[in-house]
């Protein structure tokens, strides 16, 4: 397996775990060698591993977790490390997110999440942005 499709792979258990509420899977895709970092919409920023899985894991266990899907995912490798840009749609919405790897021990691991929302003007357009916004 390509080291693309690995991220790719990991990106999708990602979403997966997210969607179906699974921390203890969610909690396992974490670095735990390097510095982590986390990004919610509409948050402040979470640095460390134990404020970025608390977080996780009060977003999956609360009564309204919310159901994701990931489309449009495109990642780059850029030596131990790689990013992945992608659409995420829930029942709220649709943003866009960044999520960042390294390789840890041999397996591709996330080091850093962010997600915020697409501007309704973008939105509008169905690929190429208006060039007049600002």
């Amino acid at each position: 397996m390509s080291d693309v499709d690995a991220v790719l792979q990991v990106n999708r258990e990602f979403y997966r775990s997210f969607s179906e509420g699974d921390s203890e899977a969610l909690e396992a895709l974490w670095a735990t060698t390097v510095p982590v970092a986390c990004i919610h919409p509409g948050w402040p920023v979470l640095r460390g591993r134990d404020q970025v899985i608390a977080s996780w894991r009060s977003i999956l266990s609360g009564p309204s977790s919310p159901k994701i899907e990931c489309s449009d995912a495109v990642a780059e490798i850029v030596g131990d490390s790689a990013y992945v840009t992608c659409i995420e749609t829930l029942d709220s919405g649709r943003l866009v997110a960044t999520n960042l790897f390294t390789k840890e021990n041999g397996t591709w691991r996330m080091l850093h999440h962010q997600a915020g929302a697409i501007s309704p003007a973008f939105e509008a357009q169905d690929e190429e942005p208006n060039e007049t916004l600002h």
